[in-house]
C-alpha cells in the first residue's frame, strides 16, 4: 500500500503528456534527420547564435555533458561550428552552419506542425491556462529540489 493513490498523483499525467509529445516530435523530426534534443539545440542556436554549450544546456533542460554530446554529433554532421570566444578562449561559441540552418528550417516546419496539431485541441484560454499551470508546476518543483 502506498501513501498516495496513483489517481491523485500529478506527475503521472505530466510524464505521459511529455512522453507522447516527445514521441510525436521524434516521429515528425525523423525525416529531417534530427532528434528532439538536436532540434532543441538548433532552435535555441537560431535564437541565440554564439551561445556557449553550458548556456545552451540550461535552455534545453539537459546537463552540460549531454549538450556536448548533442553538439559533437551536430558538428560531425556539419550542422554547427564551434569557435573560441573572442575574449574567453576556453569558451566555445556555437553557431549554425548554412547546412544547419537548412536542416533547422525543415525540422522546425515539422515540429511546428506537431505543436499546432496539439494546440487545436484547446481554446486560446485553455492553452494559456495550461501553460500557466505547467510553469507553476516547474516553479514548485524547482523550489523543493534539494541542492
Amino acid at each position: 500500500m502506498t501513501s498516495m493513490p496513483a489517481s491523485e498523483r500529478i506527475g503521472s499525467p505530466i510524464k505521459r503528456a511529455e512522453q507522447a509529445l516527445s514521441a510525436a516530435k521524434n516521429a515528425a523530426l525523423k525525416p529531417a534527420g534530427v532528434t528532439v534534443p538536436q532540434y532543441a539545440a538548433l532552435l535555441f542556436l537560431t535564437e541565440h547564435p554564439g551561445i556557449s554549450a553550458a548556456a545552451l544546456a540550461r535552455l534545453c533542460g539537459v546537463t552540460p555533458p549531454t549538450m556536448n554530446t548533442v553538439l559533437t554529433n551536430l558538428q560531425d554532421r556539419g550542422l554547427v561550428e564551434r569557435t573560441p570566444h573572442e575574449w574567453h578562449k576556453n569558451v566555445l561559441e556555437t553557431r549554425l552552419t548554412e547546412k544547419g540552418a537548412a536542416v533547422m528550417r525543415d525540422a522546425d516546419a515539422r515540429a511546428v506542425r506537431v505543436e499546432r496539431a496539439l494546440a487545436t485541441g484547446f481554446t486560446t484560454q485553455e492553452r494559456a491556462t495550461l501553460m500557466e499551470l505547467l510553469d507553476r508546476c516547474a516553479d514548485l518543483l524547482d523550489a523543493i529540489r534539494p541542492e
